[in-house]
C-alpha cells in the first residue's frame, strides 16, 4: 500500500493513528522531533516525505501564547506543504477544530484558521478533520479555570470526543481520498461547566465548579454554540461515563 507519513506521529493522536493504519496493512511512518523531523524548522521533512502519497499533520504548538501558536501553525504548515509539493504528495490530512469557521476571539483558533487557509490554497488534495474538544483535555480546562478551590467555566455547549475516536477518524481520512472539510464529535452535548463538574466529581476532586458565562475559555468569552458541531457531523459513540473509568488523571 501507499506510504503515509504522520507528522506528530509520536504524540497522543499521532501514535494512535500510526498504530491504526499499520493494523490495517498500511505503510505508516511516524515523523516528529523524536524521529529527527522538525516541521517548524523543516529539518528532516524532505527525507521523511520521500515516496509518500499521503501526509497526516497532527502536530501541535508547544506554546499556546498567541504569537507562538500562530508562528507554529503557519510556518510548520508552509514547510510541510512545500515538502509535499516537491515529493509529489497527493493528499494532505490535518486535524483541526470545530468552531474555527465561527465568530470567536480565541488566539489558538485564529492560528488553526490560518493553517486551514494555507492547506486549502495549496493545490494539494486535502481532508480537514474538525474535531470537538477531547475528553483528555478536561483536566487542563479545569486547571486553567481554577481560582482557589473554585473552577469557573461558562455554560457554553461542547460535545467532547475521545482521543481514540479522533484517531480513528483521522486514520480513515488518511486511508481514503481527499474529502475536504468535515466535523467529528462525541455523542453528548453539555455545558462546559457540567463537563468539568462530572469529571472532577468522578475523580474525587474537591474543587467546586461554578457556571460563569463571563468566564473565558482559553482567553476568550465564547457563545453558547461556538464549539458545537453542525448538522452532518460524524458522531462517535464513546460517552464520558465510559471514558472516565478507563482514564484516571495523570499523577
Amino acid at each position: 500500500m501507499a506510504k503515509i507519513v504522520v507528522i506528530g506521529g509520536t504524540g497522543l493522536i499521532g501514535s494512535k493513528v500510526v498504530a491504526k493504519l499499520k493494523a490495517h496493512g498500511h505503510e505508516a511512518v511516524a515523523a516528529s522531533p523524536a524521529t529527527g523531523v522538525d516541521c517548524l524548522t523543516g529539518q528532516g521533512l524532505a527525507d521523511a516525505l520521500q515516496d509518500a502519497a499521503t501526509v497526516v499533520d497532527v502536530s501541535n504548538s508547544p506554546s499556546f501564547a498567541p504569537d507562538d501558536v500562530m508562528e507554529f501553525f503557519t510556518t510548520s504548515t508552509r514547510n510541510i506543504l512545500e515538502a509535499e509539493a516537491e515529493a509529489g504528495v497527493s493528499h494532505h490530512v490535518a486535524l483541526t477544530i470545530v468552531g474555527t469557521n465561527r465568530p470567536q476571539n480565541i488566539p489558538y483558533f485564529a492560528a488553526k484558521t490560518a493553517q486551514e487557509k494555507l492547506i486549502r490554497d495549496s493545490g494539494i488534495g486535502y481532508s480537514l478533520v474538525h474535531a470537538t474538544q477531547f475528553f483528555e483535555f478536561v483536566g487542563s480546562i479545569a486547571d486553567i479555570s481554577t481560582h482557589g478551590d473554585t473552577v469557573r467555566l461558562p455554560g457554553a455547549l461542547i460535545q467532547p470526543i475521545a482521543a481514540e475516536d479522533v484517531a480513528t477518524a483521522v486514520a480513515r481520512a488518511a486511508a481514503g481520498t481527499p474529502a475536504g472539510d468535515f466535523e467529528i464529535a462525541g455523542p453528548e452535548a453539555f455545558g462546559m461547566d457540567e463537563f468539568a463538574r462530572r469529571a472532577l466529581a468522578f475523580r474525587g476532586d474537591a474543587r467546586t465548579v461554578v457556571r460563569d458565562d463571563t468566564a473565558p475559555y482559553y482567553g476568550a468569552v465564547i457563545e453558547e454554540r461556538t464549539l458545537i458541531p453542525l448538522d452532518g457531523a460524524q458522531i462517535f459513540g464513546t460517552t464520558l461515563e465510559e471514558w472516565l473509568p478507563a482514564n484516571p488523571p495523570r499523577k
